[in-house]
Parts: structure tokens; sequence; C-alpha cells
């Protein structure tokens, strides 16, 4: 049934306007000058045919409204996708800005940390700390000495600090 008024759709708009006129005409023709001798004798059939052609023409005016409103829903919603993509872009690009910035930040402590390890490993420590707590420092250089955790763990641990640090 869909295929019958999908065909019909074909027809141009201004069709159905002239079918639904032609059908209220012939309605009040057939009303009004019953007293003609042609329009008196086709009485019937004119009156049949203008009912059917209001009809028909009442219908395809909805038909095409209701397919107007739903283009004008349709615009809007494929506008709405469009605004949602550029947003979706523009927070994409913030995003990537982001992750870039932290991605700086940890490679900056990455290099800080491996700075304060070969500060720790070459002494360099003791020569910005000055009074009560260069001992303090001195004691804690004597444990990492004597301790008791071997020297290869501690540089695997380093090595893994300044490698990761790099990336």
């Amino acid at each position: 049934m869909w295929q019958i008024t999908w065909m019909l759709g074909l027809l141009p708009d201004w069709f159905w306007t002239i079918v639904l006129i032609a059908g209220v005409l012939a309605l009040l023709a057939a009303w009004v000058l019953k007293f003609v001798p042609f329009i008196g004798t086709y009485r019937l059939p004119i009156q049949v045919g203008g009912i059917l052609a209001l009809l028909v023409g009442v219908y395809f005016q909805g038909v095409i409204a209701n397919e107007a409103k739903w283009q004008a829903e349709m615009s809007k919603l494929e506008e709405a996708v469009k605004t949602g993509e550029q947003q979706a872009r523009d927070l994409n690009v913030k995003l990537s800005n982001e992750i870039e910035e932290k991605k700086k930040v940890q490679q900056q402590k990455g290099k800080e940390i491996i700075k304060y390890i070969d500060k720790w490993q070459t002494r360099e420590i003791l020569k910005e700390v000055q009074g009560p707590e260069k001992v303090r420092v001195e004691e804690v250089i004597k444990y990492i000495e004597n301790c008791p955790v071997p020297k290869e763990f501690i540089d695997t641990h380093n090595d893994a600090a300044t490698k990761g640090a790099k990336k």
C-alpha cells in the first residue's frame, strides 16, 4: 500500500491542491446548479466524483503537511548532529593538549627524580645541606652505603627509575 502512496507522492504538490479545489467546486456545482439541464442529469456522478476528489485532496494535503513537518524535524536533528560533531572535535583537541601537557609534566618530574638520585649517588647533596641537617644526611648516606639490601638491587631500581623517566 505504501508503494501507491510513494508513487502518488511523486506528483507535484500543486496537483493535489488542484484536486482539492476541483472536488469542492464539483460539490458546489452539483448542489447550486442542479437546475441546469446537463448538471441536473449528471448530478449524482458529479457529487460522487466531487466527494472522492475532496477526500483524496484532503488526504494528500495531510501527507504533504506531514512530510514537511518531518523534513523540518530532520533538518533540526542534522544541525544538532553537526553541532555535536564540532563540539566533539573541539573537546578532542582540548583533551589531546591536556594529555601532551601531562606527558611534559611527567617527563619533567622524571628528570628531577634522576637529578635527585644522581645527587645522592655523587654526594652533591652534602654541599647543599648546612647545619644540623647535614649530620642527618651523612647518616642517611652511611645507612645507604651499609644497607643490607644488595647494591645490585638498588642499582637496578635506580636504573629503572632513570630509564622509565627517559621514555
